[in-house]
């Protein structure tokens, strides 16, 4: 595992929080990097307005949905191969992380989904510290387990899951 944080100097500025995760310091390595490497943000209003929040800031400190607080996950894409953002609901338990795929109940999986599966190395930002870390899907005791610590940290999974027939995938990082 490696960790990497922003030079205190490049705080606020969202080039150089970008790139944080490869080991970078500097807005000038930032920019040095090809474009193409640059994660995406979301189409998606809320989901950008919470990852440029966060890029903005350097940390996803205070960074909530609901009153419940978020961490920022860096996939790969499955097909394109490009970095993505996902923020995500924050559950995590001895330094391990969970993604939940819940999409609100919905009765598809969300995009990242299958960018994890296609590509589990991930980076995770929980407050101004990022990590490297290998996602695998769970089931069984394991998954009930981190299900349970999921919707004591964000109780609307519960009825997400009452939405959707399809039984709502959880990977545990670490």
């Amino acid at each position: 595992m490696t960790a990497a944080t922003t030079n205190p100097s490049d705080a606020g500025t969202g080039s150089s929080r970008i790139f944080a995760h490869r080991g970078m310091t500097s807005a000038s390595e930032a920019l040095a990097m090809s474009m193409s490497d640059q994660p995406e943000l979301s189409p998606e209003g809320w989901v950008r307005d919470q990852t440029e929040k966060i890029l903005e800031q350097g940390t996803t400190d205070g960074v909530q949905v609901l009153d419940r607080p978020i961490v920022l996950f860096t996939t790969t894409g499955a097909k394109s191969g490009k970095k993505r953002y996902v923020p995500l609901m924050r559950v995590e338990e001895d330094g391990r992380y969970a993604m939940v795929a819940s999409k609100g109940g919905a009765p598809g999986h969300p995009s990242w989904y299958f960018n994890v599966k296609a590509h589990p190395q991930i980076s995770v930002q929980d407050g101004a510290t990022v990590r490297d870390l290998t996602a695998r899907e769970i089931d069984g005791a394991e998954r009930e387990h981190w299900w349970e610590l999921a919707v004591a940290a964000f109780p609307p999974y519960a009825e997400y899951q009452t939405k959707t027939e399809r039984r709502i995938p959880v990977f545990v990082l670490e």
